[in-house]
């Protein structure tokens, strides 16, 4: 009986696609290994500038892809990985992200005891598994990235493991992200058999017009990778562990928690969605509307609640999620606009036809909130982790970030107040900010698909959550204050670059905040049609 051969054919690869992933992953280890090899430590500085250098090329290297690709998207890898305006645009975020975050460590790296090279590797590493999350066309690698990112922010927190919060931060996000995981593993497991395939286009493909009577093993898949991703960009009920975690980690990644892995968050979920199963968003519309009702509510109310500027803004940031889900929800309406049901040769087919507020507007406008929250989020931590050098509290369990502490700024630091304040009321949505016109996308998006009581809820809990956020500028700005006698000098290396008595890169980061803050506020119309041209690609 002859023998049988099966000829293995390797899927192509298309190294220019994969080029910001591999520059990532390529810097992460080669410090690594440069450093475990130096005879002696290396310079904070080298690891700064590896960091800063790796996550400005890869941002380049995308926009570069951008600005040369067509409208189709670009697969590779079997199609398991897609290149397309919707990753591209998330990977330039990523990328700039990584800048402004190694920017604000670089003087806080002494004062968190955390050895700078392995804190460059752990954050490029993170980055690459947000640049795989965006651009996953396959549950599998969806699932990869979230880890990527995932594993290395549990190191990246415990890092600073001389601190007890830090230590308790990291245990917290482990286990709960342990949790989070196998959701969305069991969910992979679910809608494989439904569908017989884990390929995002496949699924759709395979639900398209398909009239089957209501599959409930697919709803359940469903529900569980919405738990998963829900966990990721801290929703209502899944946002227990984000104040704590939040406020025991180094503020320069609390920053990066708060925006870039919230987008990756938000860019797998809104894949998962529009691209797998729009098919079905009958049911899984209703339930992000209702994420999106309790995570407004919860993160306004307990937000103006805190006495602790680190948690406030851990709850601002819950708030700011549910922002961007009233985006993803706004779906369907029920007018003429949004119907299920057309006749194609006389037969009746399900089929997503959108109006003018459909899809494409709702992630759209998602999309734009993400850019626009991610500089806010960076800056308001940059200026936590400069005042946090500063204010020592006099007694050992007395939290550095108590508003109380924030009172007179403006008299000691003139300049940071003004930089925090603008970042502020951007988060309030005051007009002229990159803030306002965000929370006027996700609300219109949902007002034009007929959600006309989620998006007065939006509006009610803007109003709410401004409190929060006047409540820190009058403290900045109040007569009256903590006194001169509670700063005490930072711990910082001898001839490192400071202005103004501020270290110099943190000076940058927060200056880039507030910059793309101010300029998408005066002139959003270049990142409103970046946001509507990326997502060509996922919802026609």
């Amino acid at each position: 009986m002859g023998q049988v051969e099966i000829a293995f054919e390797a899927p192509a690869v298309d190294w220019w696609v994969l080029t910001p992933q591999i520059i990532l992953v390529g810097a992460a280890l080669g410090l690594l290994l440069v450093a475990s090899l130096a005879p002696r430590a290396l310079p904070g500085w080298v690891s700064t500038i590896t960091s800063i250098a790796t996550g400005a090329a890869a941002a380049i290297v995308a926009a570069v892809q951008w600005a040369a690709r067509d409208l189709a998207p670009r697969p590779t890898l079997n199609g398991a990985f897609v290149s397309d305006g919707f990753s591209l645009l998330l990977t330039v975020l990523v990328g700039a992200g990584v800048v402004m975050t190694a920017l604000v460590a670089h003087s806080a790296l002494d004062r968190y005891d955390m050895a700078p090279p392995e804190f460059a590797a752990l954050l490029l590493a993170s980055a690459a598994g947000a640049v795989v999350m965006a651009g996953a066309n396959d549950l599998i690698v969806l699932f990869l990235g979230l880890e990527s990112l995932s594993i290395a922010l549990y190191v990246l927190i415990a890092l600073a493991g001389r601190r007890a919060s830090a230590r308790e931060s990291a245990m917290k996000y482990f286990v709960l992200g342990a949790f989070s995981s196998a959701f969305f593993l069991y969910g992979i497991a679910l809608v494989y058999g439904s569908t017989g395939s884990t390929n995002l286009s496949g699924i759709g493909g395979f639900l398209f017009g398909s009239i089957r009577e209501t599959d409930y093993l697919l709803l359940v898949g469903i529900a569980l990778l919405l738990v998963g991703l829900g966990f990721k960009v801290a929703a209502v009920p899944f946002h227990f562990w984000a104040p704590d975690v939040y406020e025991g980690a180094p503020s320069p990644v609390t920053g990066y928690l708060a925006s870039i892995a919230k987008a990756a968050g938000f860019a797998a979920l809104a894949r998962v969605l529009y691209v797998a199963v729009a098919e079905q968003s009958t049911a899984w519309a209703p339930i992000l509307v209702g994420l999106a009702f309790a995570t407004l509510g919860v993160g306004a109310v307990m937000a103006i609640c805190q006495n602790d500027v680190k948690r406030m803004l851990a709850y601002s940031s819950i708030s700011h999620a549910g922002f961007v889900l009233v985006g993803l929800s706004a779906v369907v309406g029920s007018g003429e606009s949004a119907q299920w049901l057309v006749r194609v040769a006389g037969e009746a087919s399900r089929v997503v036809t959108y109006g003018s507020a459909g899809g494409g507007d709702a992630v759209s406008a998602a999309v734009f909130y993400l850019v626009a929250y991610s500089f806010m989020a960076l800056g308001s931590f940059a200026v936590l982790s400069v005042v946090g050098a500063e204010l020592r509290s006099p007694e050992p369990d007395a939290s550095t970030h108590a508003f109380s502490r924030y009172g007179g700024l403006a008299r000691r630091r003139p300049v940071l107040a003004l930089a925090f304040t603008v970042l502020l009321l951007a988060q309030a949505g005051i007009p002229f900010t990159s803030g306002f016109w965000a929370k006027v996308e996700v609300i219109r998006a949902s007002i034009g698909a007929e959600g006309y009581v989620l998006a007065a809820v939006a509006m009610v809990t803007a109003v709410v959550s401004a409190f929060a956020y006047l409540r820190v500028v009058l403290a900045m700005y109040a007569p009256e204050g903590s006194a001169d006698g509670d700063l005490r000098a930072p711990a910082a290396r001898a001839g490192r670059p400071r202005w103004g008595g501020l270290p110099l890169t943190s000076v940058f980061a927060i200056s880039l905040a507030v910059a793309v803050t101010a300029v998408v506020g005066v002139f959003p119309q270049t990142l409103l049609e970046w946001s509507r041209e990326a997502v060509l690609s996922i919802v026609p």
